[in-house]
This record gives structure tokens, C-alpha cells and sequence, in this order.
């Protein structure tokens, strides 16, 4: 599994993170987790700019919202969903390079 941590961003306080998962079979896919906390600080924002509807909604194809920062935290709830064998459910797949 991969975090893609943006700059000045710490591993242990990150609230809005893109995440790849690799199963054995070589497909890869994504999800992009959001606390619940980042999530209004983005619904606020675009209340100001306008952006979706005003902020009135949130809406991210492969988004999984979590209750805490950071990437510890973000690893356990990618460990639930396997334990729950939803993993394929929640993440997107990735289309696989082409060549």
C-alpha cells in the first residue's frame, strides 16, 4: 500500500491522503480518505468560492471518510475493510498502464 503524502504534510497528522492498494493478483487500486474534520474545512471553502453548489454537497468517486488523522489510522480502517472483504467495493480500480 501507498500514501501520497503532499509536502509539509506529517505522516502522523495527514487528513486528506491519496492511497493505491495492490493485491497479489497485480491490480491496483485507489482510494483518497478524508477525516470528518477536512471534510467541513472543504465544504467551508468552497461555500466561499462557489465551488460545488457552494458547498452545499461533497462528492469524490474513490473518497473514504474517516474519523481520525493520519496514516496509522487510515491503514486500520484499510485493514477492517479487508477483514470485511470489502475492499473491492469501496476502492476504485486503476486501469493498468498500457505498453
Amino acid at each position: 500500500m501507498i500514501f501520497t503524502i503532499g509536502g509539509g504534510e506529517q505522516p502522523e497528522t495527514v487528513e486528506n491522503v491519496d492511497a493505491e492498494v495492490r493485491f497479489p493478483d497485480g491490480s491496483r487500486w485507489s482510494a483518497t480518505f478524508f477525516t470528518l474534520a477536512e471534510v467541513g474545512r472543504l465544504m467551508a471553502n468552497w461555500a466561499r468560492t462557489g465551488e460545488y453548489g457552494g458547498g452545499r454537497y461533497f462528492w469524490c468517486s474513490d473518497g473514504v471518510v474517516v474519523r481520525d488523522p493520519g496514516v496509522e489510522s487510515m491503514t486500520a480502517v484499510l485493514a477492517e475493510l479487508h477483514r470485511e472483504g470489502s475492499l473491492r467495493d469501496v476502492l476504485k480500480r486503476l486501469e493498468e498502464p498500457a505498453g
